[in-house]
């Protein structure tokens, strides 16, 4: 048994929480508000999960010292433009231990990977920088629904230390050491789901969608061979795996916040109705200065931005797409 620390109490921490309990593991959960830690402590978690109950195994704190107490591995899940503020707190904390990213953004500014992000303030060494990232909806997976995921590590020990922590019946991790590949997987998907999502909205079926998915893929596959990416992480869970499934289920935030901007709501009523952001509403605009950084074409991400940053109506977007010049589809 490992004693594992999850920081941050949301839908996907909660839901991988949950995963890392029912692999047989000691898991102490940190969450900012004590009414929602009061919850995880009476194994609910009913703002993000509401009706399930959760495994046994589970404890929370609003305390970080007390969750990372003579814990072997961190896990990170929070709002991807939260976690430089956060990590100056927890820096002290993380000491020699595994720190594994949940998070799927881009940083606004920075134009930094989360695993940037963490050895950067909290100075942890890349080879214990961990990745997971794949087609993982939170709401499916803590009803123990099959499903497998990657995790990416420079530091093959590290990420095997990790899979198997997360490996249980209905959850079958894969290692891998391109972690540059699966954090753009996992930040540029959430911005092609909000077009497919718009799509959606506007009354489009499949073909437009499937349309968008590819083309989308494969301006993730050149942004993230400019960054030394491995393509083949492209063609896997943490990269097609995980795109589809964030663009065509109503359990993704991101594809359910596209379609109501289809409808022809805006970004603020949107966020007034659902109550959330999708992370693709904020990283969009840090995905394409980084796209145009490396001289990358990333026309999808692009039009999402107008959309999101420009009142840029999706109708128009989607003709903008089509009247682009034509190309080898391998461009």
């Amino acid at each position: 048994m490992s004693h594992i620390a999850v920081f941050g109490a949301g839908s996907w921490g909660t839901a991988f929480a949950s995963i890392l309990a029912d692999g047989g593991n000691d898991v102490r959960v940190w969450g900012r508000r004590p009414e929602l830690v009061e919850q995880l402590n009476r194994g609910v978690n009913d703002d993000y999960l509401p009706g399930v109950q959760l495994p046994g195994g589970i404890s929370a704190s609003t305390d970080p010292a007390e969750v990372t107490e003579g814990a072997e591995i961190v896990i990170l899940s929070v709002p991807s433009q939260s976690l430089r503020t956060n990590l100056t707190e927890w820096a002290p904390l993380l000491g020699d231990k595994i720190v594994v990213s949940l998070m799927k953004g881009i940083e606004l500014g920075t134009t930094k990977r989360m695993s940037e992000v963490i050895h950067e303030v909290a100075g942890v060494p890349a080879e214990r920088i961990g990745v997971v990232s794949g087609p993982n909806l939170a709401r499916e997976i803590v009803q123990r629904q099959p499903a497998a995921t990657v995790v990416a590590c420079p530091d093959v020990s590290a990420a095997d230390r990790v899979a198997a922590a997360c490996s249980t019946s209905y959850f079958r991790p894969y290692t891998s050491q391109d972690v540059v590949g699966a954090e753009l997987g996992g930040a540029v998907k959430n911005v092609i789901a909000l077009a497919v999502g718009m799509a959606a909205g506007l009354g489009f079926g499949d073909n437009t969608k499937a349309t968008l998915i590819t083309r989308g893929l494969a301006e993730t596959t050149r942004l993230a061979m400019a960054l030394g990416a491995d393509p083949r992480t492209m063609a896997g869970l943490a990269g097609v795996g995980d795109l589809i499934a964030t663009c065509m289920s109503p359990l993704s935030r991101n594809h359910s916040f596209g379609v109501k901007l289809g409808e022809g709501l805006s970004v603020a009523q949107v966020t007034e109705v659902t109550k959330q952001t999708a992370e693709g509403v904020k990283s969009c605009a840090s995905i394409l200065d980084l796209a145009r950084a490396h001289g990358v074409d990333v026309p999808i991400t692009e039009m999402v931005n107008r959309v999101v940053h420009e009142d840029f109506a999706p109708a128009d977007m989607v003709e903008v797409l089509l009247a682009r010049a034509r190309k080898h589809e391998t461009e």
